[in-house]
């Protein structure tokens, strides 16, 4: 039999009387105020937005027209999702010091990938989306495949912000689900309608900093109620163990940990397939780098993004550890409260009122930006990629702004639904991850297989992304569920389930290729390694070239530094 696992697991329905009970928090006027305010403020960005769409490309895309720096923040906003906050934080409070495995092996090698080798290809070849590449590349069968499972994966996604929004509100203020759900639908219908990407990226950096400012009171005060970080490794390494505060320990082949996965599957599993597959294909952030000015601005989006990304583990690491120290017994029979509990505790017992409303509006803040990130790349993919090539072609180009316009308020209805559709799921982030293992990783080794092979043919990439999708799903549900295999935790059966699709659409692409037609190669230029289109060969842009604005540098730089933080974590 399974361990049962909470990681990230919802603030379930049942639970609901006695979570108001242990977590309510006790806000007054102030920090109503505060969240008053930035709704008001949410409004005013898609307002102001509004006037800059006059074309598809302007709702779509920002017209291709912003800067690095904001483009850098809003792909790290669009992925600080609140259900990674509460995850991550659940993960510590039950795995410890193993959820830095998440960044700097599971996030910092793959954004780096994307800048300094996929984006390229993307920016260069002025694909719209994502399986819009997959059309250049491949063929009309690969795009259609690609184009329906990225939007039904992000409507899932959408869904299952909307709902851990729903329940942590309503345990923490005391707010009805269907009125959290609601009002949050109701802001990001708004604003996305309004001002269509740029308003979704602009308020994405809006919500970084609120994100940041709600974080850091909180790991702040929870260190100092433990004695600091001397004190928090101490009280962990009694209850929990020397392998709690470290990054490797219990991780060797063959060792038992609560984790499931030795540094092989890490490795391969999260580091590689579930990583890159996740952050090189996920059109919600690579979203955010297409509206770059140029290519430049492009590559050193994921770049820019890796930086807070390396630092902000420490910030959703830091509650769930304290969490564990002050609730000894978390996540077990012994205590009310279960992993995904840890931050809002935090909140309740250390954080004064006004703070307390900006902690309150950093939540809502990941929540919606999460939920923005996967609307906004539905109604891009749905419209350009399903719409426009697929039903109603040749329209005028007004036409499209206004069923993208549509498609959203369509996006944000199906999106309450798959809340309640994730309502039936008592473990969030790895049903996250679990998609991500379907959609993502099969789309990465499609992508990965036809960037560097050249004989990779046309009819490959919809049978490989095809097998890769039904292999991690056979792995999963026929292998995992019914235990056919053995393995510990969800996280685990993820990892293998990743890797299943991997192998499996990889094996399938090389097949079909040597026995069908590879694409003449005069329409594979920009769309192959070792290739060029003039889209990557522009000239950079006035200041550009300066060393501090060099790909390269800012790529390298981030992996050595991630690679340099596990040191302490690694004795």
């Amino acid at each position: 039999m399974r361990p049962p696992t909470y990681l990230a697991s919802d603030l379930a329905t049942e639970r609901a009387p006695l979570l108001a009970a242990e977590l309510r928090l006790p806000t007054n006027w102030l920090d109503y105020t505060i969240l008053g305010i930035y709704f008001v403020v949410v409004l005013g960005i898609g307002f102001a937005a509004r006037r800059s769409v006059k074309t598809s490309l302007d709702f779509f895309l920002s017209g291709r027209s912003l800067p690095a720096w904001i483009t850098g923040l809003a792909f790290i906003s669009a992925n600080l999702a609140a259900t990674e906050i509460l995850g991550m934080a659940a993960n510590s409070a039950q795995y410890g010091a193993y959820t830095v495995h998440w960044y700097w092996i599971g996030a910092i090698p793959a954004m780096v990938f994307l800048g300094l080798v996929m984006m390229p290809f993307y920016y260069g070849s002025k694909v719209r989306s994502v399986p819009e590449f997959l059309l250049l590349r491949f063929d009309k069968a690969a795009h259609l495949l690609s184009s329906l499972l990225f939007a039904f994966a992000a409507i899932l996604i959408a869904g299952v912000n909307l709902y851990a929004l729903a329940i942590v509100v309503e345990a923490l203020l005391g707010w009805p689900q269907w009125v959290a759900i609601v009002v949050a639908g109701f802001f990001v219908l708004a604003y996305i309608t309004l001002g269509g990407l740029s308003s979704a990226i602009y308020n994405e950096v809006l919500q970084f900093f609120v994100i940041l400012a709600a974080l850091i009171p909180l790991s702040v005060l929870g260190l100092k109620r433990v004695n600091g970080w001397d004190g928090l490794s101490d009280s962990l390494t009694k209850t929990h163990g020397d392998d709690f505060v470290t990054a490797w320990g219990g991780t060797g082949i063959g060792s038992d940990n609560p984790l499931g996965a030795n540094w092989l599957t890490i490795v391969l599993g999260l580091g590689f397939v579930l990583s890159f597959g996740y952050w090189t294909t996920n059109f919600a952030e690579v979203q955010r780098a297409l509206s770059a000015k140029n290519l430049s601005a492009a590559q050193r989006t994921p770049l820019i993004a890796a930086y807070p990304k390396i630092f902000i583990v420490f910030l959703v690491m830091i509650p769930g550890l304290v969490a564990a120290v002050l609730v000894p017994k978390i996540g077990t029979s012994g205590s009310d409260l279960q992993y995904n509990d840890a931050i809002p505790y935090l909140m309740s017992q250390l954080l004064p009122n006004g703070v307390l409303g900006i902690a309150v509006t950093g939540l809502l803040a990941a929540f919606m930006a999460g939920m923005a990130a996967n609307v906004s790349s539905f109604n891009t993919v749905f419209t350009t990629d399903i719409w426009a090539k697929y039903v109603v072609r040749g329209r005028e180009d007004g036409y499209y702004v206004r069923f993208g316009r549509l498609i959203t308020a369509i996006g944000v209805a199906a999106s309450v639904g798959t809340a309640f559709l994730a309502s039936s799921f008592s473990n969030i982030m790895s049903y996250l991850q679990t998609l991500f293992s379907f959609f993502n990783v099969p789309m990465f080794v499609v992508f990965i297989v036809g960037m560097f092979w050249k004989r990779a043919s046309m009819k490959s990439g919809f049978w490989g992304l095809l097998a890769g999708t039904t292999a991690a799903m056979i792995n999963y549900f026929v292998l995992y569920k019914r235990d056919i295999i053995s393995i510990p935790s969800d996280q685990g059966a993820n990892f293998v389930s990743a890797i299943a699709g991997f192998v499996a659409g990889a094996v399938v692409m090389v097949a079909v290729s040597l026995f069908t037609a590879p694409k003449p190669e005069k329409d594979l230029q920009g769309l192959v390694y070792g290739t060029r289109s003039p889209g990557m060969a522009e000239p950079p842009a006035a200041g550009d070239d300066a060393w501090y604005r060099k790909p390269a540098l800012l790529g390298w730089g981030a992996v050595i530094l991630a690679a340099a933080c596990y040191i302490p974590f690694s004795f």
